[in-house]
This record gives structure tokens, sequence and C-alpha cells, in this order.
């Protein structure tokens, strides 16, 4: 199909809902719409090997989005978009941009959208948010032909640069055999209860007993809680997240929280073990068939089934 008028997409502001909206992203561009992404700074490198028509960086304050937000409005046309985000300031934001938008009802932001679509429940967020671009298209391109649902992986591409800062940050710590990814930081609350798994210091030691190099990556600001959540382990340095998803793919194994990791290494197709305790798999687990998932909402799994998850990945043959 040739290509068609770009796709203004304001991209939710969580790292494991950028990765989710993967298909909905592929779903566009299949039906031949070019991607203008609106986000925060860091979604540009991570999407940077989708290779958008353009990116717009977003902060925090409402006017200065706008007046960045107006500037990659072309001066002629009526540009359509997306809004993933359920917020009233995402839709009033391009509504005052001069882009046409869909998106879910809620929150009083009907007016706001030119397709205010119905919410649809009981689904993942992968199938929330690529219901969201399916029937958007269905609308702007009546009689097109698109898959109902979304695919079993969610296939981030990665760029040679994102693989070279991987590779140098190993480097830099002098690790070059396998190596097992940690990520035992998750920030904030779910109903009150910490996302976090308690045992990733035991978990690294452990493994560190048994021969197994641990790493982990966090960001800067995450830096001394991690150290302190797992001392046993190397810590590399920061790195963007783009080189993190490659960082996940070198991995021999990954172990992380239900958190922007695990969707992350999801969509790396990584290797990894993802933990949950405090909630459900089956609406914000890691959207792939590899991953995986050990423990439930109200039941973190024991360090003995964590260790025995990681050595069967270590002896499996893909690693």
């Amino acid at each position: 199909m040739p290509e068609v008028d770009p796709v203004h997409v304001r991209l939710p502001n969580w790292v494991g809902d950028a990765c989710m909206c993967l298909p909905a992203l592929a779903l566009l561009q299949q039906a031949g719409h070019g991607l203008v992404l609106h986000g925060r700074p860091w979604a540009g490198d991570l999407l940077n090997g989708l290779t958008p028509a353009a990116f717009v960086p977003l902060g925090k304050r409402f006017g200065a989005n706008l007046a960045t937000t107006r500037q990659a409005v072309p001066d002629r046309g009526r540009p359509r978009g997306i809004v993933f985000p359920n917020s009233l300031s995402s839709a009033a934001l391009f509504r005052l941009a001069g882009i046409r938008a869909a998106g879910y009802r809620g929150n009083g932001r009907s007016p706001l959208l030119r397709w205010a679509l119905p919410k649809p429940s009981g689904l993942h967020e992968v199938e929330v948010f690529y219901r969201l671009a399916r029937e958007a298209l269905l609308r702007w391109h009546p009689g097109i032909k698109l898959p109902a649902t979304p695919g079993p992986r969610l296939a981030l591409p990665l760029t040679p640069a994102h693989r070279a800062a991987a590779d140098r940050a190993l480097a830099e710590v002098g690790i070059t055999g396998p190596f097992v990814l940690l990520a035992p930081i998750a920030t904030g609350l779910h109903h009150g209860r910490s996302k976090a798994w308690p045992l990733f210091g035991d978990l690294a030691q452990a493994l560190a007993t048994q021969g197994v190099t641990c790493v982990t990556c966090p960001p800067a600001h995450e830096a001394e809680a991690t150290r302190r959540a797992a001392p046993a382990a190397t810590v590399l340095p920061p790195l963007e997240l783009g080189a993190f998803a490659a960082l996940t793919q070198r991995a021999a194994a990954i172990v992380c929280n239900d958190s922007g990791t695990s969707h992350v290494a999801a969509a790396a197709g990584a290797r990894q073990i993802t933990l949950f305790g405090v909630t459900r798999r089956e609406r914000t687990g890691p959207w792939t068939p590899d991953a995986v998932c050990l423990g439930d909402d109200g039941r973190w799994p024991t360090l003995p089934e964590v260790i025995d998850a990681v050595r069967s990945l270590l002896s499996s043959p893909s690693t």
C-alpha cells in the first residue's frame, strides 16, 4: 500500500505502556502511514528503530507541550492522530494543536476527540492499544483489511547504535561471557503494595556462589537503590532505553519485576523471567509466548523457584 499522510501519535508516559503500543504502531505503518511520535524524551531513543517521520519530545508543562506540538503540525491540511493515554490533557493537547484525534472516551474528553471510542474491558493492555489503532484505521479507510488481533510478540526494532552501546557498557566492566541481568527496582505501589520482589539480593548472592555473573543496569537515579537491593551484582553504567533493550537481548537471562523492564525485555525478544506478587499477568504481563512468569497476584515466587528458572534458561540450547 502506498504511504499516506503521517499519523500523529501521542505515546503513553510510561515505558511499559509505550512498549505495549508497538503492535498498534506497526499496524499504522502496515496501513501505509508514517508516524509522528509525541512523547517523553526517552521514547525517541527507544523507538528510533521504527524510523518515524518525526519525534516530538514532550515535558510536563502543558503550555510548553502545546507550543512544541503546534510546531510539528503542518500549516495546511487537517492531520489525524491517535491519543493512547486516557488523560484529559492528552486529548486537549492534540485538539488545541489542530490534530483530529481518535482516543478512548472517559474523563470528560469526548468533545475533544474527533473519534471518541468506547474502551474495551477484560483485555490485555497490548490488545487495548491495538484495538484503538485498528478502530481508527477502519474509520479512516473504509473497507481496509486488518488483522483482528495483534501478533504474539511486540517486535521492537533495534539499531546498530543500540547494540554497540550495550556492548561498550559490558566491555567497560570487563564482562565478555554469559551473564544474568537483574532488575530489582519497580517504582511506585500497586494498591498500596510494593511491586518489587524482595529477594533479589539473595538471588544475586546464590547465583554468584554458583559462579554465575550477575549484572544490573539501572538509570542514574536508581543506582544506589539497586546496589542496596542486589549488592553481589556488578553495576553497569546507565544506558538509554534502546541500548538497554539491546542489553536484555545479550543476557543469558533477565530477571525482573512486572514493570517497564519486563516489557522492554519482551519487546526485545529477551530470555526473561518476570516475577509477580501484586499484579495480574493476564492484564499487564509480558506480551511474548517465551517469557517465564512466576508468582501471581497475592503470591510472590520463592527463591528456589526463581533459581531453578534461571538455571533452566542458562542450560537451554538458545543460551
